[in-house]
């Protein structure tokens, strides 16, 4: 991809003339195709982020009688978000305190973020 010097959009390839030119399409710029072009960039992933808000947003969450279906302890910490509509109930996640495993209406959220991490890999 190349971009305008002049206003900075992206250039397209044009043959109105009859000999193939790179062209902006907001300004008169042009710029005459005279050899064969080629470029290649890697482009660097992006992290996941931590939408939850990660270790230092648990650190400030309440805690709660809730009993955990993986290691049968009784406390988690939860906090609630607003994810949908305003006239929908917020939505509560917990984090059970002795395996950290986090958890929202049934949902495995630390499956889920390890299955997005592994296939943006």
């Amino acid at each position: 991809m190349l971009f305008c010097p002049t206003c900075a959009n992206i250039l397209v390839i044009s043959s109105d003339t009859g000999y193939n030119k790179w062209a902006c399409n907001t300004c008169p710029y042009e710029f005459p195709i005279s050899k064969q072009m080629t470029s290649r960039t890697r482009l660097k992933r992006k992290e996941v982020d931590d939408v939850l808000g990660g270790d230092e947003m648990w650190a400030h969450a309440d805690q709660t009688q809730a009993s955990c279906d993986k290691c049968n302890h009784d406390r988690a910490y939860f906090y609630q978000l607003q994810i949908r509509s305003a006239d929908e109930p917020m939505t509560t996640f917990y984090r059970y305190v002795p395996i950290l495993w986090t958890f929202r209406s049934g949902i495995d959220i630390d499956a889920k973020m390890r299955e997005l991490r592994s296939s943006m890999a």
